[in-house]
């Protein structure tokens, strides 16, 4: 009897030759089908990614041109698609994981400056300052949301979870400008650091309230967790890192240096995260473990790429949890918890840094920028056993208020630099800070901040100018004491004391200026050594045959070459331990 694929007068399907026939073409028609299909699948599960990545390229480039910071426009996006009822279409798995992912190297990033002997200088501000943040904080929210008649669980957990402050915003924030080892920035860095220990308790108290058991020996068991996890992280900085970069180096392809960075970063959150903590934690750990290898540098170029990336899908993310309904519907609920969130936290941080005895600009600065809401909070406020606890309308606010919050974060923290740098700003009759130092520093760019915070940390007196207006609010703001004038008119020279300076430091990144004054200079002050940062090659070139020490910013550790040619200058041996965070501006020069 013929197949049902067998047409008249020709042989069985198993008897004609492979790869022909009616039922070969209907059996590669099916697999051509399936794959197809299966094309589709993928195809439809990355489309949300490639979208958002593209619109995010976008937002990015209209928030450059608006001179805000990415951030925001990344968080002005997600608003746009939920408004345009688009929230749904971009909350798939792979979204979701990208922006995990960003959040985890953003704290690799991190930990790859935090290294041990970081930690160990740093543990009072840490374990002191964080710790007194997060009670003051936490703690003024807890009795706010007590005193609205809510259930007492809900008022310490979630009090304590909007005392939290974003890290992925905030250190997006200080890293765009460039406030890394500006004091305020160091000590937002490790009061993050405890909040993130701290979101773990408070993980584990919304765990025990679920379950109804007791909320001691839960949180015995996460800080045990955390502390074995502390002391894998040692041990693999001690014993691991160096002999396994030095096998990853024999390989010598660049491809195994990205792929081990990856690795390290996602394997290092997902151990935590397989051990009941959270991911963000074992990222940081991760980092950390590598911070005092000599192959750091290399390890965070390969990472940087991947950071800005996946963060851009976070803060994405974060926009289109924004409700709009609800902002319609219920703007003033929505509104007065906002303000509220974001007026108290400022009061209560600018509180808990006096009782830390900053000063009050110090106090202000940071205050404001540790503001927002948590990307943390959002996800307690989503468990059952925290929403049930509470009004839908009220959790819907509150996460809503969060979302506008991380928001408005670069405004507010802007508010408060400005607010900082005006109540610093002596009287125009001040005294002239550093009026014999040794050393004049044109600029305060990255560069010259650097060299600032060297000098200062080895007791050098030095004189810092800035032409730039913009530039010198910043640097004022920020706790340097610098002093706005133009180097660039011979006129100045005098009042400067141009002739009992040893060192000139030129780190405004123009060279037009030094390439007009040198002959000048050169005669009036032969002595001085001038030493410029250049953006490139052809600059160095142009500057050496002038007689200036040129030092290439473009390539890799120009900061440090530039440091150290003004030490070997000075004949000044430099010391280069870790600075603490015993004072909240950056150490003054002292006279010399």
């Amino acid at each position: 009897m013929a197949s049902a694929c067998q047409h008249p007068g020709e042989p069985p399907c198993g008897e004609r030759r492979a790869g022909t026939g009616p039922c070969s073409d209907r059996g590669k028609e099916a697999m051509a089908g399936a794959g197809n299909e299966a094309g589709h699948g993928v195809l439809a599960t990355i489309e949300p990614a490639i979208t958002l990545l593209g619109l995010g390229i976008l937002a990015a480039l209209v928030a450059r041109a608006a001179r805000l910071n990415p951030i925001v426009g990344y968080l002005g996006l997600g608003l746009a698609l939920a408004s345009l009822g688009m929230a749904e279409d971009f909350r798939g798995p792979v979204v979701a994981a990208m922006a995990e992912a960003g959040v985890m190297f953003l704290l690799f990033n991190l930990g790859l400056h935090f290294s041990l002997g970081r930690i160990r200088a740093e543990a009072g501000t840490i374990f002191g300052f964080g710790a007194l943040q997060m009670l003051v904080a936490g703690g003024a929210f807890a009795l706010i949301l007590a005193a609205f008649g809510l259930p007492a669980g809900f008022a310490v957990i979630a009090g304590f979870a909007l005392g939290l402050s974003s890290t992925a915003v905030v250190i997006g924030l200080i890293r765009e400008r460039g406030q890394e080892d500006c004091p305020v920035g160091r000590a937002a860095q490790a009061i993050l650091i405890f909040q993130d220990i701290a979101a773990i308790g408070l993980l584990v108290a919304a765990g025990a309230l679920a379950e109804g058991g007791p909320l001691a020996p839960a949180l015995g068991i996460a800080a045990a967790k955390a502390l074995a996890a502390f002391g894998i992280a040692v041990l693999f900085a001690r014993y691991l890192t160096e002999p396994l970069f030095a096998l990853i180096a024999r390989a010598g392809t660049t491809e195994v240096y990205t792929a081990t960075a990856l690795f390290l970063a996602l394997a290092a959150g997902w151990a935590t995260g397989m051990a009941g903590l959270s991911l963000t934690l074992g990222a940081f750990l991760g980092g950390m473990a590598v911070a005092d290898s000599r192959y750091r540098i290399l390890v965070q170029t390969e990472i940087d790429a991947f950071r800005g990336l996946f963060l851009s899908f976070f803060f994405i993310s974060v926009g289109l949890g924004i409700d709009p309904a609800l902002l319609v519907a219920d703007w003033p609920l929505v509104l007065a918890i906002t303000l509220g969130l974001m007026l108290v936290k400022c009061a209560v941080n600018v509180i808990a840094a006096l009782m830390n005895r900053w000063s009050v600009p110090g106090s202000i600065q940071l205050g404001f920028l540790i503001a927002q809401g948590s990307e943390f909070a959002l996800v307690l406020l989503a468990l059952p056993a925290v929403a049930g606890l509470a009004e839908p309308r009220l959790i819907a606010a509150l996460v809503t208020a969060i979302a506008i919050s991380l928001a408005a974060t670069s405004l507010v923290s802007s508010l408060g630099r400005r607010l900082a740098g005006h109540l610093r700003r002596g009287p125009p009759d001040s005294p002239l800070a550093g009026e014999d130092a040794p050393v004049v520093i044109i600029g305060m760019s990255a560069a010259g901040r650097a060299l600032a915070d060297a000098l200062a940390f080895n007791h050098i007196a030095y004189l810092a100018l800035e032409p730039e207006e913009a530039r010198f609010r910043m640097a004022l703001a920020d706790g340097y004491p610098v002093h706005r004038a133009n180097p660039a008119d011979p006129r100045s020279w005098e009042a400067i004391g141009m002739a009992r300076r040893q060192v000139l430091v030129v780190a405004t990144g123009a060279t037009e200026p030094s390439r007009a004054l040198t002959p000048l200079i050169a005669a009036r002050v032969p002595d001085l050594v001038r030493i410029i940062a250049v953006p490139g090659a052809e600059a160095a070139r142009e500057m050496d045959a002038l007689g200036l020490v040129p030092v290439d910013m473009s390539q890799s550790g120009g900061r440090e070459k530039l440091i150290e040619l003004v030490f070997a200058a000075l004949g000044h041996e430099r010391a280069l331990p870790v600075p603490g965070l015993a004072q909240d501006g950056p150490p003054q020069p002292l006279a010399a």
